[in-house]
């Protein structure tokens, strides 16, 4: 399916099912939201890379404005829908001050894989202790996507790009095992010189090494 939506592109990537929080600001998306919610229309969050608007993203709807400010900035509560890609960046609408693009929407899987899931799952919590930090996740591990896991695997933007634009659970999947697999041992080693630091100066007990 081919079809015309607004877009407002940002420097992030939104994943289909992640619920994101923004604060608008410009007059153009100020104008964005408020016909999409009048609507009750979606829409497109391509994400900027380069300075340039890469060619896939998120479509994404509005489940809430919390809160209108007298000089129209807003509040507002999003959640990802579906992964699309762009045809063509349409950067003048008449009549409106946002622009637009013509779209398509990749068939893509997103069926759950428990078993791999569990796995992957389990090397994010290992990364979140050698970070010192927590992550809770609302799902069942049976029903945990890579997708709800992507943002909390210490990816870069451009490596999140790379993860939206794969289109089977599996593949994704297998990219976050293999970045874990290879950013783990690296934090390891930084806690260990980390340690090795602190102790340095102190009184150390050690067993010599006997010759026979």
């Amino acid at each position: 399916m081919i079809n015309f939506i607004p877009i407002f592109p940002l420097a992030i990537v939104v994943f289909p099912g992640e619920e994101l929080n923004l604060h608008i600001f410009e007059p153009r998306y100020k104008a964005l939201i408020t016909e999409c919610f009048a609507e009750a229309k979606p829409f497109g969050i391509p994400t900027v890379l380069n300075n340039g608007v890469a060619e896939t993203g998120t479509m994404v709807e509005i489940t809430e404005i919390v809160q209108v400010y007298e000089d129209g900035r807003m509040d507002i509560k999003t959640r990802g829908i579906r992964v699309f890609q762009v045809l063509e960046l349409i950067e003048s609408i008449p009549d409106k001050l946002f622009s637009g693009a013509i779209v398509s929407y990749p068939n893509n899987d997103t069926s759950t894989k428990p078993f791999l899931s569990f796995k992957i799952l389990d090397s994010v919590y290992v990364l979140h202790r050698l970070l010192n930090v927590s992550k809770q996740f609302n799902q069942k591990v049976a029903d945990i996507l890579s997708y709800d896991m992507a943002h909390h695997a210490g990816l870069s933007v451009e490596e999140e790009y790379e993860l939206l634009c794969l289109f089977r659970e599996e593949q994704r999947l297998e990219y976050l095992r293999r970045h874990l697999e290879k950013v783990i041992p690296v934090i390891t080693g930084m806690e260990q010189l980390k340690e090795k630091i602190i102790i340095n100066g102190a009184f150390k007990k050690l067993t010599g090494h006997h010759l026979n």
